[in-house]
């Protein structure tokens, strides 16, 4: 902090070539079946668009998949994107259950033997180790597995959400197989001060931004793994080439892009799903706004926002 009390910032970086990863929705149909045809359609719109596939991410309903079908979205991504995608790996555990080592490795190297990069995915085992056993648990997965994601998550998104303090992060970066991590706290301050710490300490480290409240963190340095952007993977795209270009209507497109990222992770931060499910239908992806039973559902009220926003969006495309 300066004298007047003000946090030090990174530098913005003007010009920067931004790397985006998209958290794919998993569509389902009215009868509650996965509606497999409009998940294909999506990857590969997303990455056609020039964005990096995420699959079995929250977006995509891990937490409510079997493994069955986990391994089905793999396989399918793997097939579609050529191994170029990352996946969460997830642990379905219960509170207070102890870390369960071999089945997060079991997870990661199911994604890794598929060509994609693990995201080490929070769990109730690992949410309840020290921050010393939480670095050595990544640090497994790293020797066993090869190159690999890390992932904060705020537990407005989950229970078994967690973010650690800057020395356990610090410990982070300096495992040579983790190539970045996913920072979802929806504040700016501690991404802000991951940022300078990565620039101190390993400067090719990927600070994922999944601040779907502030998606200009990436004029600081942040690349991003968000949910957001499995709404419209175009115009994200495109906003990311015009910063590259140094144009000025990044912070146009920004805006509109922001304006939709507030409207829908507003709480409960879940809904942003079901959201998501009414965009798809709006926008032709998808041929109903269905969920699983267990997913959180927003008002009907909330069509008529959102097709506003895609409106507005398509004519930037």
């Amino acid at each position: 902090m300066d004298q007047q009390g003000v946090a030090d910032l990174p530098p913005v970086r003007p010009r920067r070539a931004i790397t985006g990863m998209s958290a794919i929705l998993l569509p389902f149909l009215a009868d509650g079946g996965i509606d497999w045809d409009a998940f294909e359609a999506h990857v590969t719109r997303t990455s056609e668009a020039g964005l990096v596939p995420a699959v079995n991410m929250d977006t995509g309903y891990v937490q409510l998949l079997d493994d069955r079908t986990v391994a089905e979205v793999l396989d399918r991504t793997a097939t579609l994107t050529d191994g170029r995608f990352v996946a969460g790996a997830f642990v379905a555990d219960a509170p207070g259950d102890r870390h369960d080592e071999s089945a997060l490795l079991r997870a990661a190297e199911a994604i890794s033997s598929r060509g994609g990069t693990p995201v080490v995915f929070p769990s109730h085992g690992l949410g309840g180790l020290s921050e010393h056993e939480w670095v050595d648990a990544h640090a497994r997965v790293g020797a066993e597995v090869g190159r690999f994601i890390g992932f904060e998550l705020g537990t407005m998104f989950v229970p078994y959400g967690r973010v650690v303090g800057l020395d356990a992060y610090r410990a982070l970066m300096e495992i040579p197989e983790c190539i970045g991590a996913k920072h979802s706290s929806l504040s700016r301050q501690p991404e802000w001060d991951r940022l300078r710490l990565r620039d101190e300490v390993r400067p090719d480290f990927m600070v994922l931004t999944g601040n779907d409240l502030a998606i200009d963190m990436v004029m600081w340095g942040s690349d991003y793994l968000l949910g957001l952007s499995t709404f419209a993977p175009a115009e994200f795209a495109r906003r990311d080439r015009l910063w590259a270009a140094g144009d000025p209507a990044f912070h146009e497109l920004n805006d509109l892009l922001q304006y939709l990222g507030q409207f829908t992770f507003r709480p409960p931060v879940p809904g942003y799903r079901h959201d998501a499910a009414m965009c798809f239908e709006l926008r032709g992806w998808a041929s109903c706004d269905a969920t699983p039973p267990e997913a959180t559902r927003r008002p009907g009220s909330d069509r008529d926002v959102l097709a506003d926003i895609i409106r507005r969006l398509e004519e930037w495309t």
